[in-house]
């Protein structure tokens, strides 16, 4: 039996009222067609779309039984009618725009987590306790930097975790770190910053976002003891001092210190902060100069990107500006997932967590790097999410070909570089196979070594 029009999902039909059956069935027909209605999904019963159309049941029956005849419908008793999965695929043929070869077999790009490793029940667990004691006005307009209990939690825990010196009051959620990189540099347009220095290599993406904003973006050359601060020149820098990305390496205690004293705004991306696999601990560049360093978190590599959460450790003086251009780009954190996030925080279960990625994270680390041929000697730390191979330019040149013939998804340094001239190598991200495909992927990365 169908359900009463107020149970059923809604369409949108090119149809003239009073035009008639006929073209009630061309209508329908042209839906399929067009894939507007997709094959094999529910279409709206007889009884909602004859009250949504005001026009008689028996009209849409009749229209249904033909198409349902044609191919186009199929329908079953006792249960909902749907587009025809055979109907659908031979009246529509893939538009040649939007196909595209199929996704690598073996994935070890950088910058990714095993999505395997979300923790599903944790995150229920949290979200039900929010669901229960929330109250109702969380469901309205959220403040444009973020939730109060995140910040308040997270002020905490960033002071803890990571040594940042802070208050709620200088916290403000983004959706992930692109969308911060974006808020900042139009932020820093309105305060007369229009140059960003990125170390060099980094990530192309986040250089693109500040560009996009009318940032002036530069290069600064990264040794073996993180960027070299003599070379930066710029009033804006964005770092990645605990783990440089895509290097490897941590920044020099004296660059630091440096870097902290230099008078230029630093934006450090403490983007896998949190895994560290050897015992010297090193804590945010933020801590040196609170009013000088922005400091900035995210959950993308310790839970999962797809969140967008993401927060800014601010000086007092960019409060007002960031928060300014967030309540005009008007794009919010959704507040439950901020508000769960809270949750896991406050109750140990995110530290967890965390502790349980590290100890996976740090087990791919030693045995990527017993596997490796002896002359390939990883650069930088045991840390993060990602190791980088040093090579000649030949070797990085073969990488796409050969990494195409294995199915292997991975990046090089060259992909990183602003200046030609920079280092070459592989980036291996070892976190983004899920767990069970881990020794496959690192079987096709070994095979692929062999033939350099």
């Amino acid at each position: 039996m169908e359900d009463s029009w107020s149970s059923s999902v809604d369409v949108h039909l090119d149809w003239t009222p009073g035009s008639g059956r006929h073209a009630l069935a061309n209508a329908v027909r042209a839906a399929i067609r067009d894939g507007r209605w997709r094959s094999g999904a529910i279409v709206p019963s007889t009884r909602a779309l004859a009250h949504d159309l005001g026009i008689a049941r028996g009209t849409v029956t009749r229209v249904y039984a033909d198409l349902a005849a044609e191919g186009y419908l199929h329908t079953s008793q006792g249960a909902p009618t749907r587009v025809a999965t055979a109907g659908a695929e031979a009246l529509s043929s893939p538009d040649p725009a939007y196909t595209h070869r199929p996704p690598r077999q073996w994935n070890l790009m950088v910058g990714r987590p095993d999505p395997s490793l979300f923790p599903r029940d944790l995150w229920t667990a949290a979200a039900k306790r929010v669901l229960q004691h929330t109250p109702n006005e969380t469901f309205g307009y959220g403040e444009p930097r973020g939730s109060s209990v995140l910040r308040t939690t997270l002020s905490a825990y960033a002071g803890r975790s990571r040594g940042v010196r802070t208050d709620p009051a200088r916290i403000v959620i983004c959706a992930g770190f692109s969308h911060a990189i974006g808020v900042l540099g139009r932020a820093l347009r309105r305060v007369g910053i229009t140059e960003m220095a990125f170390e060099d290599p980094s990530f192309v993406r986040f250089r693109a976002f500040a560009a996009a904003t009318g940032q002036h973006v530069v290069g600064v050359p990264v040794d073996e003891q993180g960027m070299d601060v003599t070379q930066l020149n710029s009033p804006a820098v964005v770092v990645t001092p605990a783990h440089q990305a895509p290097m490897g390496v941590t920044m020099a205690p004296a660059r630091r210190t440096a870097l902290a004293q230099s008078g230029a705004l630093v934006i450090e991306d403490d983007y896998d902060g949190e895994f560290r696999f050897d015992h010297h601990q090193v804590g945010a560049l933020q801590a040196l100069a609170p009013e000088k360093v922005i400091y900035a978190g995210t959950a993308s590599k310790t839970l999962a990107p797809s969140l967008r959460l993401a927060w800014l450790v601010l000086p007092r003086a960019l409060v007002d500006p960031v928060v300014s251009v967030i309540e005009a780009e008007g794009v919010y954190v959704p507040m439950l997932d901020q508000l769960v996030l809270a949750d896991m925080i406050s109750s140990g279960a995110y530290d967890r967590h965390v502790r349980r990625c590290r100890l996976e994270y740090r087990a791919r680390r030693d045995r990527l790097v017993a596997a490796l041929p002896p002359h390939l000697i990883p650069r930088g730390i045991s840390a993060g999410l990602h190791l980088t191979i040093p090579m000649s330019f030949s070797d990085e040149s073969a990488v796409p070909a050969l990494a195409a013939r294995h199915s292997l998804a991975i990046a090089t340094v060259g992909e990183s570089r602003i200046d030609a001239d920079g280092p070459a190598g592989l980036v291996v991200g070892y976190g983004a196979p899920p767990k069970n495909s881990f020794g496959g992927t690192l079987a096709a990365l070994l095979a692929m070594l062999q033939e350099m």
